[in-house]
């Protein structure tokens, strides 16, 4: 081995020697200081770490939990639960009526992206409770024109579809169960 590559060789084992023993510091200012090792004590609640100063306070679950709740927010920064805060399930859509005779209004759901209406003859309940009858409304209205046949009536059914285009339940039946959707709204 040449004299350049043995004490190439050297100062490299040297520096990795010389980083492997220093001891790690936190970044310390005067409006910040974090020390901590352990996330919540290792899933300990109860005996968790709270990382404060005088300019912000951070509590954390414990490993393996979620952490949830308020975001994080001031004038120049936002956090929170990440993706499921921004993009949460979809859910029952409540309040499905009638304004008038043609105009159904229901109320907004939380993860709403879109809605998607469905409709069917009352003959037909249970079944598959409707049909998909129209898909991606953008509100929480829909005006009907056809009236039904007759001696007959329709029933109508709303479900929630989030940005990420998963659609929620049409509901649960008196007994709790969930009702089924076995052809979905494309």
């Amino acid at each position: 081995m040449s004299r350049t590559a043995r004490s190439i060789t050297l100062c490299t084992t040297l520096m990795c020697a010389a980083v492997v023993t220093l001891p790690c510091a936190a970044q310390t200012s005067a409006s910040f200081k974090l020390t901590e090792a352990t996330i919540n004590n290792g899933g300990n609640p109860t005996q968790g770490s709270t990382l404060t100063s005088s300019h912000f306070h951070i509590k954390l679950d414990a490993i393996g939990d979620g952490v949830v709740g308020a975001g994080l927010a001031s004038a120049s920064f936002h956090s929170d639960a990440g993706f499921v805060a921004d993009y949460p399930p979809p859910g029952e859509v409540a309040g499905l009526r009638f304004a008038s005779k043609t105009s159904l209004l229901w109320n907004d759901e939380r993860s709403v992206g879109t809605y998607d209406l469905y409709r069917d003859l009352l003959t037909n309940i249970p079944g598959a409770y409707g049909t998909c009858y129209q898909s991606a409304l953008p509100s929480a209205s829909w005006t009907e024109s056809p009236n039904p046949p007759t001696n007959s009536g329709w029933f109508y059914l709303v479900a929630a579809e989030n940005r990420l285009r998963d659609e929620g339940t049409k509901g649960f039946v008196s007994g709790g169960t969930e009702r089924s959707n076995t052809a979905a709204c494309p």
